[in-house]
C-alpha cells in the first residue's frame, strides 16, 4: 500500500460528542491531505453530519482535538475557521435571494478580499466590484454569465447550488467542505454541479457528505464510511464499499450468507 505524504491539512484526533446518553461521535481519528477530494457516508443516525459540524466549529468536541495546519482549532468558531482557509456549503442554500447573481458574488468577494462591514458596501455602491477580475471569471467557471442578472429567488435549485459554490470558491478558502451538494437535484443539475467541482480539483482540498453516493463514484479520491459513531471503512472508492463491514452495516447485506452463496455456486 503506497503511502500519501501529502500534508494534512485538517486532521481529527480521538474526537468524540455526545448528546445526553447518545454517542453521536465515538472516538474518530480522521485527516483531510492537501488537495485531496474526499467523501463521508453513512447512514442516517451514523454520526457523519455531527463530525462534519465538529470539523466545522458548529458544534465543539466533548473530547479529542481538531487540528489545521499543524494548530488547534478545537474551541475556534466557525467564522474563525473561515477566515483561516476553511469554507463550508450548507445543504439549504444559503444566498440572498432578493438580489441578483452578481450581487451576491460581490458581497462574498467583499467580505472575503476586503475584510470590511456590509455597511461600507452599501454605503458606497456594488456596482464597481462588478467587473472585478475574479468575479466575471467565477461567473464564466460556474456556467452563470447568463444568469448574472437574475434575482436569486427565480433561479431553479440547481442553479442556486452553483451560485452558492461559486461564493464560497471565491472566498479562495484552502478547504472547501461541502454538505450534501446534490440534495434535491434532477440529475441534469447534479451533472452541472459536478462539472463545475471537477474544476477545482487540484486547487482546494475538498470534503462531501453526500448520500448519493453513485453519483460521485469517479470524482471521489477516497471514501470513508461511518456507522454508529466510528469510522468502518476508509480508502479508495471501490474498495471502501466493498469492505465487509460497509456491506453489512451500510449495505445491511448478510456477509456470512454471501460468502457462503459464493461457495457453493
Amino acid at each position: 500500500m503506497t503511502t500519501d505524504l501529502r500534508t494534512e491539512i485538517i486532521k481529527a484526533e480521538g474526537v468524540t460528542k455526545r448528546f445526553g446518553g447518545l454517542v453521536a461521535v465515538d472516538r474518530v481519528d480522521y485527516s483531510l491531505r492537501e488537495y485531496e477530494v474526499a467523501g463521508i457516508i453513512g447512514s442516517n443516525g451514523a454520526g457523519k453530519t455531527t463530525f462534519f459540524n465538529l470539523l466545522t466549529g458548529y458544534y465543539i468536541p466533548d473530547d479529542g482535538s481538531i487540528l489545521f495546519k499543524g494548530n488547534d482549532i478545537t474551541r475556534m468558531a466557525p467564522q474563525e475557521r473561515v477566515a483561516i482557509g476553511m469554507m463550508r456549503t450548507f445543504q439549504l442554500t444559503s444566498t440572498f435571494d432578493n438580489l441578483s447573481v452578481i450581487d451576491n458574488l460581490v458581497l462574498a468577494f467583499f467580505r472575503a478580499h476586503r475584510k470590511s462591514s456590509l455597511l461600507r458596501l452599501v454605503l458606497s455602491t456594488s456596482k464597481s466590484y462588478r467587473q472585478e477580475e475574479k468575479i466575471l471569471a467565477i461567473l464564466e467557471t460556474f456556467d452563470l454569465q447568463d444568469l448574472r442578472n437574475r434575482q436569486v429567488k427565480h433561479l431553479s435549485l440547481g442553479e442556486k447550488r452553483r451560485l452558492e459554490i461559486a461564493m464560497a470558491v471565491l472566498t479562495e478558502p484552502e478547504v472547501l467542505l461541502l454538505d450534501e451538494p446534490l440534495a434535491g437535484l434532477a440529475e441534469s443539475e447534479i451533472r452541472g454541479v459536478l462539472d463545475v467541482l471537477r474544476r477545482h480539483v487540484g486547487k482546494q482540498s475538498i470534503l462531501i457528505v453526500e448520500h448519493k453516493i453513485s453519483h460521485v463514484e469517479d470524482f471521489l479520491q477516497r471514501l470513508t464510511v461511518m456507522h454508529e459513531g466510528k469510522i468502518i471503512a476508509d480508502g479508495g472508492y471501490e474498495e471502501t464499499l466493498r469492505h465487509p463491514e460497509v456491506r453489512r452495516s451500510y449495505w445491511q447485506i448478510d456477509v456470512e450468507l454471501d460468502v457462503g452463496e459464493h461457495a457453493g455456486s
